[in-house]
């Protein structure tokens, strides 16, 4: 099931490159942060990029999530050298489509570059800006880099110098008189405050650029689906109201949705699917945060107490290998705690998505909702305890 996104994509891709005065502060930069799994990487994909791609622009696009234990520069230099290994490709793919959607020559033998590939994000190699001002001369179109999961190259120094590299790349490009292209960019995050961090705080590469919260999956979404599964439901066909509603409480998640319809196929004759879906709704939400819950219970108490106290101030807490940290961890546990064990808890959670390094010493939980439900679980066993 593919729903198209065509004319949000159509309007965002001219926003970005044929910009009319007021937007073109989306050339410092544009920052999307939404909740998990409500369809940003799926809309980047099947929408945005195409109508990106008609409108003649070049675009690199890399998911930090999909390697979290990877370097994130690692990552984007990866995607950069790929594409431009392409460019330099007779007949490649991304060739074919410039040719079709722009009047320049790429030439038979693709692009020539000053340059070594492999040099490009190494120490003493090519500078992002190098690279990149050499490919919008010789295409003279604008190049779009998409980082989705953006937030995790906060975590560390070499997330921080890709951010400035990339700056720096956009003040290069932009900047000069009768440029042939432009360099945007384009960050995705499924933690708002983490986004949000990178265009506010003064210390940031893309401070002052534009944040926008990502715009969810609306009422055409639920008449699509409706649409489609009205041969499988028949008489349990929810109305779009109830469906709708159901779809929110669930944070917009369309896999959600698709699961709480498929429930209703197994309810009784006669039963009244408005009746039953927000129940359903309801209960598939937690069962999802409970997934995760259920990771971090795995991995033993240890893990809990840390995770416990990252979520207690607000989802951010350094200090979690102090004395007092680990005093506190040790009344939880019942037994004393090391600082290399509370690194190791630190690590398993970080592979397996559940917090992120905001920066040094600093932790933070990935998801929001398993966040809110956490807290909840605690304030409810205190309760429990008569505490």
């Amino acid at each position: 099931m593919t729903f198209h996104r065509t004319a949000l994509a159509q309007q965002m891709a001219t926003q970005l490159l044929r910009p009319s005065f007021l937007d073109t502060s989306l050339r410092s930069g544009l920052f999307l942060s939404g909740q998990r799994r409500v369809g940003k990487t799926t809309f980047l994909a099947t929408d945005l990029i195409p109508a990106l791609e008609a409108l003649g622009a070049i675009v690199v696009y890399v998911d930090l999530w999909s390697q979290p234990q990877s370097n994130p520069a690692d990552l984007v230099h990866e995607a950069i050298r790929k594409a431009l290994k392409e460019l330099q490709t007779p007949g490649s793919a991304i060739l074919r489509r410039l040719k079709e959607v722009s009047s320049i020559d790429a030439g038979a033998a693709g692009f020539q570059f000053g340059f070594k590939l492999a040099d490009v994000g190494k120490d003493k190699g090519v500078s992002l800006a190098q690279a990149f001002t050499e490919l919008i001369d010789q295409a003279r179109t604008d190049v779009v880099l998409i980082v989705d999961e953006v937030q995790h190259a906060l975590g560390s120094a070499d997330g921080d110098t890709l951010l400035h590299a990339l700056k720096a790349t956009r003040d290069a490009i932009n900047t000069r008189p009768g440029t042939p292209g432009h360099f945007l960019f384009i960050g995705t995050g499924s933690h708002r405050a983490r986004v949000q961090e990178l265009t506010i705080k003064g210390n940031q590469a893309f401070n002052g650029a534009v944040t926008n919260e990502f715009p969810v999956l609306g009422r055409d979404f639920i008449d699509y689906v409706l649409a489609q599964v009205r041969p499988q439901l028949g008489a349990m066909l929810p109305s779009a109201d109830v469906a709708e509603a159901a779809f929110k409480s669930m944070g917009s998640r369309p896999e959600e949705l698709m699961k709480a319809l498929n429930v209703l196929r197994s309810l009784p004759p006669g039963a009244q699917a408005d009746e039953h879906l927000p129940t359903i709704a309801q209960s598939l939400g937690a069962a999802a945060t409970d997934v995760e819950i259920q990771k971090v219970e795995a991995m033993g108490p240890l893990a809990e107490a840390v995770f416990s106290r990252i979520c207690s101030i607000g989802g951010e807490v350094r200090g979690v290998f102090t004395a007092e940290a680990l005093g506190a961890y040790a009344a939880q546990i019942g037994r004393e705690a090391t600082a290399q064990e509370v690194q190791g808890v630190l690590g398993m959670m970080t592979a397996a998505n559940l917090l992120m390094r905001v920066k040094h010493g600093h932790y933070g939980v990935t998801d929001p909702f398993v966040e809110k439900a956490w807290v909840a679980k605690l304030q409810a066993d205190r309760l429990l305890l008569g505490g």
